[in-house]
């Protein structure tokens, strides 16, 4: 039997057992704890010296390419300001004078490559400018208050950076004085364009900014930022701003929240949709103006890399805490974990075959749909033909019987030995033949099987296929179209002949809408909206009903007699625009003035091309 006192012993055994297995738990918690902490700490600080290293580099860098910029026009002045003409306005500023300043100004700013070189007296007023010709001609304007304009009167270099007064557009200028006998009689400026240097900001993919003296950014690689001040401004740069109109009318917002990038702190928190996030900033001195290269970088990437190798630190103490308890599982786990592998595997086998099948039959819908979509395509120009047909045949018919009658008359004339009047008749003949060629080719064309393959696309030549292909019909309603509307020179990303078989399917419609009025009358209108190109077909037919509108594009659908159409039309050149990435629209004009069918393509900026001739004579 046991005792009293020895159950209070096992009781007390048990209980130091599990106070020192807590005690154990809880010191292995906090040295996972603080290994984890030191190596976040260490991985942080690891992760921002580099990167503090490369924002170093690419400083430099930005310095060194903005540095030469800045530097490469540093002595145009002063050599300008040795030309005669030159001096010779100052003294004599009249219209001969004037005029040999602005031309010799005018070719060294295109020699030179800046954006504008000006001539002005002592008080400022500019007498010559290398833009007098253009609208915002300097010439007549007084920057007297610019400071540049200062410094050079003073007898210095004048280096300034500000949005320009006459033309709103920023720039660098740099002055030199103009001086007879030993005298200042005037100043020489050029302004420099410094958007080249701004683009190469925007495509590094940096949060880059080029800060003045006065801690206001104005070239940016966000152009949201341009223009806002990095700390709270005195009232004395508010008024020195005012008074040189540096800025023009733009008052400076705080791009940075409290107070901006402050020395000692290598933080500051960007201002963002009403929002501040914590960025580490780089700056490097540049140029003579006391300019400063800013860098900004966000260290999320370099915390969430510390909190994984905290993480990791963390888990890989545990690991060693508990190494010995697994090891002694693992000899009866690793039967286990086999079968769970195999198991595993076959699952992942047995999926890999069924995702393999089902790829392949997706691949073969795919493909079918394709062929499907082609042939619906090809089907819907040979029904256009088919439709179109007896018009054909009456156009081809006309100069065929011109042929005729032009070789009998021909004979007769050879007979007769009238050699020029049969050279008239076979030079007749060969344009007929030509003309006959290019209906046929543009037939051949249009009726042609090919996948689509999206290139730049002339809507001129597409649209001028496609008035060719409907001349018959446009004939035989004797009906006008006005191209007047078309802009020449667009381009669009599209395939030619499946847009010039949605181009006829929307004329063809839109000829036969207007068939019942009077007057038949269509307009084309192609313009740029955008990215994309609209180009517009409008009749002065009775319009749509408002509910043929909700239909128009289902298959099989028609609003024309039986035997006049499908109803594929339409849901063809859906199919077409749809694939190549753009779409249809369709309304009713304003008063019943009949409908209207809008094809919205992408835009293909190209060179401009001749617009081409629409036959005019014949619509």
């Amino acid at each position: 039997m046991t005792s009293p006192f020895q159950s209070l012993t096992f009781f007390s055994l048990r209980g130091g057992r599990r106070h020192r297995g807590l005690l154990a738990a809880l010191l292995a918690l906090i040295a996972c704890t603080v290994t984890a902490l030191l190596a976040y700490r260490s991985t942080l600080d690891a992760g921002i010296a580099t990167e503090r290293d490369a924002a170093t580099h690419r400083l430099a860098f930005y310095a060194q390419t903005l540095e030469a910029s800045l530097t490469r026009y540093e002595s145009l002045p002063g050599l300008l300001a040795l030309e005669r003409d030159l001096t010779q306005v100052l003294a004599n500023p009249d219209q001969r004078t004037q005029q040999a300043a602005n031309t010799y100004l005018e070719a060294a700013q295109q020699a030179a490559g800046v954006a504008a070189a000006y001539l002005m007296d002592i008080n400022g007023n500019t007498l010559a400018a290398s833009n007098w010709q253009k609208p915002g001609s300097f010439v007549g304007q007084n920057y007297g208050f610019r400071p540049y304009f200062r410094e050079a009167i003073d007898g210095g270099t004048g280096r300034f950076y500000a949005i320009g007064s006459t033309t709103g557009e920023p720039g660098y200028f740099l002055s030199a004085p103009m001086r007879q006998q030993g005298r200042i009689v005037g100043v020489i400026a050029i302004k420099v364009a410094l958007e080249g240097f701004e683009q190469a900001l925007i495509n590094s993919g940096d949060m880059a900014l080029l800060v003045d003296g006065d801690g206001i950014a104005f070239l940016t690689s966000n152009p949201a930022w341009r223009y806002h001040a990095l700390a709270p401004l005195t009232p004395a740069v508010r008024s020195e701003l005012a008074e040189t109109r540096k800025y023009g009318s733009r008052e400076p917002a705080p791009l940075l929240a409290g107070n901006g990038i402050a020395a000692g702190k290598d933080s500051v928190r960007l201002l963002e949709d009403g929002k501040a996030r914590e960025l580490i900033w780089h700056a490097h001195r540049v140029g003579p103006l006391g300019w400063q290269l800013v860098l900004l970088n966000d260290p999320t990437a370099q915390r969430n890399e510390a909190v994984i190798a905290g993480a990791a630190a963390a888990f890989a103490s545990a690991f060693l805490l508990t190494l010995a308890i697994i090891q002694r599982l693992r000899r009866r786990r690793r039967e286990e974990l086999k079968r769970l592998h195999a198991e595993l595997e076959l699952r992942i086998a047995e999926r890999t075959d069924d995702l393999s099948r089902q790829i392949e039959a997706l691949e073969r819908t795919k493909a079918i749909l394709h062929e499907t979509q082609d042939a619906a395509v090809q089907a819907g120009k040979l029904a256009v033909l088919g439709q179109m047909s007896a018009g054909m045949t009456h156009e081809l018919n006309q100069p065929l019987a011109a042929l005729h009658a032009y070789s009998d008359n021909a004979m007769a004339l050879l007979d007769r030995g009238r050699t020029e009047e049969v050279r008239d008749n076979l030079a007749s003949i060969s344009h007929l033949a030509g003309r006959l060629g290019h209906i046929v080719g543009q037939l051949k064309s249009f009726a042609r099987k090919a996948p689509a393959q999206p290139t730049a696309v002339a809507v001129d030549s597409v649209l001028a296929n496609a008035l060719l292909i409907i001349e018959p019909r446009r004939r035989e309603l004797a009906a006008g179209i006005d191209t007047t509307g078309v802009t020449a020179g667009l381009q669009v990303r599209a395939e030619a002949v499946r847009l010039e078989q949605v181009l006829v399917n929307l004329l063809r419609n839109g000829l036969d809408a207007a068939a019942a009025v009077s007057v038949p009358q269509l307009e084309i209108d192609a313009r740029c909206e955008g990215e994309d190109v609209r180009i517009t077909v409008r009749d002065n037919g009775s319009g749509l009903p408002a509910s043929t509108l909700a239909h128009l594009f289902e298959p099989f659908y028609t609003t024309k007699s039986a035997g006049e159409g499908l109803g594929l039309g339409l849901a063809i050149s859906l199919t077409i625009v749809e694939s190549l990435g753009g779409r249809i629209e369709a309304a009713n004009r304003n008063q019943g003035q009949g409908a209207e069918f809008s094809v919205l393509l992408p835009v293909a900026p190209q060179a401009p091309m001749p617009r081409p001739d629409y036959r005019k004579d014949e619509l």
